[in-house]
């Protein structure tokens, strides 16, 4: 590391009053010995990492930090305040602040040796040391983890008498190699630590406090931050240094620029609890599922670890069970142990190592999928507003940025249109492009999109958006298993991969399987445009159950993309399916709701409360609202569910319902074809899947003497 930071990247008497300016002097150290090209494009980079989080430690430490494409060579340049400056931590301001610099294509050994610095920051004696040390030389020497030069102690005779002098150079002795990473001594350091920590623990901590099913507590956690570079190595220093302290084992995955090495499953699987740090998606979140799970920031990671694994260990316990515990964090990041996922939603993951490949392939199509939504329920709706204020003949106005009238109701209602059929237009890509991201992140969405583009080019529609996302993921990770020189590596992932994967997928598209695939396509929109009678009823019944089966689930959004699959070129058969399956997701919420206000003794308080919710969502078309009553009574309400949703769809085929807008329940009900009839089968279902569930409900309590508790639901419903 010592190439990194020498000398004349030091300032022992910075003199910023700001965290701005701090960074500007530092970087102008760097500017001059060529390490910045751009010394303001590169403080751009930096404040706006700083904008998305405040880089503040709780210690006195600021690490402003960034990758731009303005730096030459990863660089660390070092200052230290005597007034403090403020960088929003906690404990107020910085005395020493870090402004670490990474090339955008940076390679793993660089950002390898800029994590280990990351986790040194947080050993107290190291920083003490920063602050005593009276020489830029010695503050680099100790900084770049090299030992000092012999004839150093010669050439002022009164520095070797002073103790500040001669620690720092002698600290990175330790280990004595010259040429070795930093990491290796501190791998050392912490051996050494641990030796003399778990010999006195024994007698108070391991044996009284973990349950009598396992001697150690053991937690697996991921860290990770926007840029992968500081605070997600110094949030795992910390919780592994808490852990420690606590004789708990805790095992830290660093989800980093450098990458991740992912957990090994059975050390997943035998663990206790969960912590997860981060201020990015955690990829593979899936892994954790059903084990006790704190959820929270990076810098809490950081500043409260040790809090932190006390709260895991506090949950493992309540819940009762130290294993495979059903219990999942509904937090800020957005868990809500909603049952009928497979993984998060975005999902970043190629699939668990151990998992079929029918689990893998609905996991990067749920990727895909989740993604779109948004694009539809915008596009779709801008589209049926057009029509609503335009007429259907909308789609015939001549372009907004040729001719715009502003007082009249027409230009607007073509704005309107034109605007929501460009955002349709993204939903092959789109699609295809989050597919090959969830099964090979960030390299596969350049080939993604390409592949999906080609498919809306060729007219292969969503056929062609699932193939191509499948075909551009399997690619990337076919070509990341090549070997390459290392020289190449830096230049993979943002030159080589898509560059190589987005000719192969191009090539694939066009000339081998995307005809094929679009012949399919207009075969199945043919057929859709041909149903009549008895053929789309039973389609409407399959659309309902499937709607209806895992209540927003893959299944659930599978029929929802078929739908919203055919209003890319819209027809009187693809009309009448998207009517079909908005109409059947919206009975499971409204047949809770109406149930608990018929019998609601039959419902928990709780449950009760869900069902005033239950209404507006059904309304608006979000089958989720169900999703607390099935949780707590899958086998008596999802039958129901489905049932409704089944009687739903096949009439709304039958009154041949038709709709343009893919979103939006009740409240697009103008924009729909026979919408009284509409309304009856919507009313019709609802009726049903409640009768059903009071009945099934009704006989359970009758064959019960006591009722069941009102927590107890809500136990199982992870598990269910």
């Amino acid at each position: 590391m010592s190439e990194m930071i020498t000398a004349d990247l030091v300032d022992l008497d910075l003199a910023a009053q700001t965290k701005e300016e701090a960074a500007r002097a530092l970087a102008r150290r760097m500017v001059a010995l060529g390490r910045v090209t751009d010394l303001d494009g590169f403080l751009a980079d930096v404040a706006a990492r700083e904008a998305q989080m405040p880089t503040g430690l709780d210690g006195g430490i600021g690490i402003p930090h960034c990758r731009s494409a303005h730096v030459a060579a990863p660089t660390l340049a070092f200052g230290r305040s005597a007034s403090g400056i403020d960088f929003g931590a906690p404990d107020g301001p910085a005395d020493l602040i870090f402004l670490i610099a990474a090339p955008a294509g940076a390679d793993d050994a660089h950002l390898t040796i800029l994590s280990s610095l990351a986790r040194r920051l947080m050993d107290a004696g190291f920083t003490s040391t920063l602050r005593t040390v009276t020489s830029p030389r010695d503050a680099a020497v100790l900084l770049g983890g090299e030992p000092a030069p012999e004839p150093r102690a010669e050439e002022t005779a009164p520095e070797a008498e002073e103790p500040v002098e001669t620690e720092p150079a002698q600290e990175p002795v330790k280990t004595e190699p010259v040429e070795d990473s930093v990491e290796q001594e501190q791998e050392q350091e912490q051996e050494q630590e641990q030796e003399q920590e778990q010999e006195p623990e024994p007698e108070p901590e391991p044996e009284q406090e973990p349950s009598p099913a396992a001697g150690v507590f053991r937690v697996v956690a991921v860290t990770s931050c926007p840029t992968g570079i500081a605070h997600t190595y110094m949030a795992a220093e910390a919780l592994e240094k808490a852990g420690r302290e606590a004789g708990v084992e805790v095992a830290v995955e660093t989800q980093g620029s450098a990458g991740f090495t992912r957990l090994a499953p059975d050390v997943i699987a035998a663990a206790d609890g969960v912590i997860l740090a981060h201020d990015v998606p955690v990829r593979e979140k899936e892994r954790f599922a059903g084990k006790p799970t704190v959820d929270v920031g990076v810098k809490a990671g950081i500043n409260r670890a040790a809090e932190l694994i006390a709260e895991v260990r506090g949950k493992a316990e309540r819940q009762g069970t130290r294993r495979g515990g059903a219990e999942r964090s509904g937090t800020e990041h957005g868990g809500d142990g909603a049952p009928h996922r497979p993984g998060p939603t975005p999902v970043e993951s190629a699939g668990e190592p151990g998992a079929g490949y029918g689990t893998k392939l609905r996991t990067w199509l749920m990727a895909g999928v989740s993604h779109m939504v948004p694009f539809v329920a915008a596009g779709g709706l801008l589209i049926a507003l057009g029509f609503a204020i335009g007429g259907y003949n909308i789609d015939k106005a001549p372009s907004v940025a040729e001719h715009f009238a502003w007082g009249q109701a027409d230009s607007w209602a073509a704005l309107l249109f034109q605007t929501g059929g460009l955002a349709f237009g993204f939903l092959i890509p789109v699609l295809a492009g989050y597919i090959a991201y969830g099964m090979a992140d960030r390299p596969g969405l350049v080939p993604g999109f390409v592949g999906g583009a080609v498919a809306l080019t060729i007219n292969a529609g969503f056929l062609g958006g699932l193939a191509a996302g499948l075909i551009a993921g399997g690619v990337v990770l076919g070509i990341q298993r090549v070997r390459v020189p290392a020289p190449l590596r830096g230049i993979m992932p943002v030159v080589v991969i898509p560059l190589l994967s987005s000719a192969v997928v191009g090539f694939l598209m066009f000339l081998v399987v995307g005809k094929p695939i679009a012949s399919l396509q207009k075969a199945l929109t043919d057929w859709l445009s041909g149903l009549s009678g008895a053929n789309a009823v039973v389609l409407g019944v399959v659309l309902g159950l499937m709607m209806c089966f895992d209540l927003g689930g893959p299944l659930n959004k599978v029929a929802y993309a078929f739908a919203i699959g055919g209003l890319a070129n819209p027809n009187e058969g693809s009309l009448k399916v998207m009517a079909a399956v908005m109409a059947a997701g919206m009975v499971p919420p409204l047949a809770m709701a109406l149930a608990t206000v018929v019998r609601g003794r039959l419902f928990t308080r709780a449950e009760r409360e869900n069902g005033k919710a239950a209404w507006v969502l059904g309304a608006s078309f979000i089958t989720e609202g169900a999703i607390p009553f099935a949780a707590a009574d899958p086998l008596r309400v999802i039958p129901s569910a489905m049932a409704g949703g089944a009687v739903t769809g096949a009439l709304s085929m039958l009154f041949e319902c038709t709709l343009r807008a893919p979103h939006g329940g009740v409240f697009v009900v103008p924009l729909i074809g026979n919408p009284l009839l509409y309304l009856v089968a919507i009313l019709a279902g609802t009726c049903v899947s409640a009768a059903l569930v009071i009945l099934l409900k009704g006989h359970a309590r009758r064959g019960t003497p006591t009722p069941a508790a009102p927590e107890a639901p809500h136990k199982v419903a992870v598990a269910a």
